[in-house]
C-alpha cells in the first residue's frame, strides 16, 4: 500500500537574533498584526511607535525606543515614555528566541508530521550555510527553501543570481522563496523587469519551484487593489516562464477578505489559476486564529471555494511552526481539515502532503 507522507510545507528554523537582523524585526514588531502590550500591566499600547516616518521613509526606524531582545521572557521589548512594552510575535517557549531543527523535528514528531518544508525570510536569518546542516541532521524530514537578497537585485543582480545558484546547486537547498515586499522597499517599482528578469532568466533554470509571498502592490489604495495588481504580476510571471511550478504562501491575505463572520473572495483571485502549474497554501490557523477558534468553522466555506476554484491537487497544507503556536496546537493546526467533512481521502493526502511530495519530488512510502 502506498502511504501519502503528511507534510507541512511551512516551517522554520533560525538561530537567535543577530544584530544585522533587528532593524528587520523592528519594523516587523511595528506592522505585525498582533497586538502589543505594555509589560506592567499588560494594558494595549501602539506598536507603531516603533517607526518614525517621513515621506520619503514611512519605515524609518524609532531611535528612542531601545528595541531590544528579552531572553529571559523569550520576546523583543522596547521602551516608550519610560514604560517598557512588548508583543508576542514568537511563541514564548522559544530558547533564546530560537528555533533549531531539533526541536522543529520533535514538534513535528508529537503532531504527527512526517516532513516539513523550511522557508526563510530576511528577519530570521539568510544564510543557506544553516539551512544545508538543518537538512543534513534531519534528512529524512527536512527539505529548505534558498534565500533571496531582494533589495540588493537592482544593484547587484549578478551577485544575487550567484548565490541563488550557489544556494541550490552547492548547498543542495530544494526551492526558490522570494518576497515582492522587500524588493518594493528598496525602491523598486517591479519585481518582474529590468535587472529582476536577469536575476529571474537565471533562476528559472534551476529546476526547483518558486514560493512567492504576496502582498499589496504599491501605488494602490487599499489591500485588495494592491493585491489584485500582485496578481496581475503573478500571471505575467508565468507566462513567461511557463515551465516553472509556482506556490503562493499563507494562501491569499486573508484578513483583507474578511466580511462580518467568515471570508467574501471575489471573482478576479481565482483568475491566475487557470494556470495548471500555481499552487496555493492553505493556512489559516496562522493567519487568522485570533479571530476564529479552532476548528475554525468560519473558513470551510472558503475552504470549499478553495476545492472548487483551485483544486486539492494544487492546495498544500502549511502550518507557519513555529508561529502558528500562538493559537492552537501544531497538531489541531492540520487536523482541523479532517473535521470538516469537504475532503474525501484522496483530497486530504493531496492538501496534507501530496501536493507539497510532489512539488518537491519526495517520494511516497510503501508499507
Amino acid at each position: 500500500m502506498t502511504v501519502t507522507p503528511v507534510v507541512d510545507s511551512h516551517v522554520y528554523c533560525f538561530g537567535s537574533p543577530a544584530a544585522d537582523q533587528m532593524p528587520g524585526q523592528q519594523v516587523w514588531h511595528a506592522l505585525h498584526h498582533q497586538p502589543a502590550w505594555r509589560i506592567r500591566d499588560r494594558a494595549p499600547s501602539d506598536a507603531r511607535r516603533l517607526l518614525d516616518p517621513t515621506p520619503g521613509d514611512p519605515l524609518r526606524l524609532a531611535t528612542d525606543v531601545d528595541f531590544r531582545t528579552d531572553p529571559v521572557h523569550r520576546r523583543f521589548v522596547w521602551t516608550v515614555d519610560g514604560e517598557d512594552v512588548t508583543k508576542q510575535i514568537y511563541p514564548p517557549d522559544l530558547a533564546d528566541l530560537a528555533y533549531g531543527p531539533a526541536s522543529c523535528v520533535a514538534k513535528m514528531d508529537y503532531a504527527g508530521i512526517d516532513w516539513g518544508l523550511i522557508h526563510v525570510d530576511r528577519v530570521l536569518g539568510q544564510d543557506p550555510a544553516y539551512l544545508a546542516d538543518c537538512v543534513r541532521r534531519y534528512p529524512d524530514r527536512l527539505r529548505s527553501m534558498a534565500p533571496v537578497d531582494e533589495p540588493a537585485i537592482r544593484g547587484e543582480t549578478e551577485r544575487v543570481a550567484r548565490d541563488l545558484e550557489a544556494a541550490i546547486r552547492v548547498h543542495g537547498l530544494h526551492a526558490i522563496k522570494f518576497i515582492p515586499e522587500y524588493a518594493y522597499r528598496s525602491g523598486a517599482r517591479d519585481w518582474l523587469d529590468g535587472p529582476f528578469r536577469t536575476f529571474w532568466d537565471v533562476a528559472s533554470t534551476l529546476g526547483v519551484p518558486v514560493f512567492l509571498t504576496l502582498g499589496a502592490a504599491p501605488g494602490h489604495d487599499d489591500e485588495q487593489a494592491g493585491y489584485r495588481a500582485e496578481l496581475g504580476n503573478v500571471r505575467r510571471f508565468m507566462a513567461r516562464y511557463p515551465k516553472l511550478d509556482v506556490s503562493l504562501t499563507h494562501g491569499f491575505p486573508w484578513r483583507a477578505f474578511l466580511d462580518g463572520d467568515g471570508l467574501t473572495l471575489p471573482d478576479w483571485l481565482w483568475e491566475p489559476f487557470g494556470e495548471s502549474r500555481l499552487h496555493l497554501e492553505v493556512s489559516f490557523a496562522v493567519r487568522l486564529g485570533d479571530i476564529f477558534e479552532y476548528p475554525f468553522r468560519e473558513v470551510w466555506p472558503t475552504l470549499e471555494a478553495l476545492l472548487r476554484h483551485i483544486g486539492a491537487d494544487r492546495l498544500l497544507w502549511g502550518s507557519d511552526m513555529p508561529f502558528q503556536d500562538r493559537f492552537c496546537t501544531y497538531r489541531q493546526s492540520h487536523e482541523w481539515l479532517d473535521r470538516t467533512g469537504l475532503l474525501d481521502d484522496a483530497a486530504l493526502a493531496a492538501i496534507k502532503g501530496g501536493t507539497a511530495a510532489r512539488l518537491l519530488g519526495v517520494a511516497a512510502s510503501v508499507a
